[in-house]
């Protein structure tokens, strides 16, 4: 009344039953790295927030420093747009001496290029690098800025070696060699 009755039934139900505990134990290996590299991703995040909020207050100091120092007055900052540093962007506000406060957007292309080039020498004050090359970064600006300029890069590289390509005498005229 049962019909054919398979003689190897209990073998293959070894095979499948090893089988089966096989992968459920890869399955719960699985899970436990899953958990693991969800743990360590969140703990390399949180340092990653602290360290950015970290540097980015120096840069933003030093930012506002060098700033002033090109400009001979003024002041700036760097600002966050979201509560999200990571994927934040970041507004820059100038205030040239004898302007309003503004967002870079609305400056001259000379102040333009001068606010550029005070955020790209505040994030060398944070870290300075053994040499940099500059490549025509002051081609907008004004004989005074040159000047200024010329005489900030004198003081700096006095830790970093520059190599600058220009075609301004003012900035010919602060090099030590040609």
């Amino acid at each position: 009344e049962l019909g054919i009755i398979n003689v190897n039934a209990i073998e293959e139900y070894e095979k499948v039953k090893e089988r089966f505990e096989f992968l459920t134990n890869q399955k719960n290996d699985l899970e436990e790295a899953k958990e693991s590299l969800n743990k360590v991703i969140l703990e390399m995040t949180e340092k990653m927030k602290t360290q950015f909020s970290k540097n980015f207050e120096i840069i933003n100091q030093n930012f506002n420093e060098v700033f002033v120092e090109l400009f001979g007055g003024g002041k700036a900052n760097l600002i966050l747009c979201d509560d999200d540093v990571l994927s934040s962007g970041i507004e820059i506000i100038a205030e040239p001496p004898g302007k309003k406060l503004q967002y870079l957007t609305l400056l001259s292309g000379g102040e333009k290029a001068l606010t550029a080039i005070a955020l790209l020498f505040a994030i060398l004050r944070m870290k300075p690098s053994p040499f940099c090359i500059l490549d025509e970064i002051e081609a907008a600006l004004d004989d005074v800025n040159v000047a200024r300029f010329g005489s900030f890069l004198s003081e700096l590289s006095k830790e970093t070696q520059f190599i600058v390509v220009t075609h301004r005498k003012g900035t010919m005229e602060v090099a030590d060699a040609l």
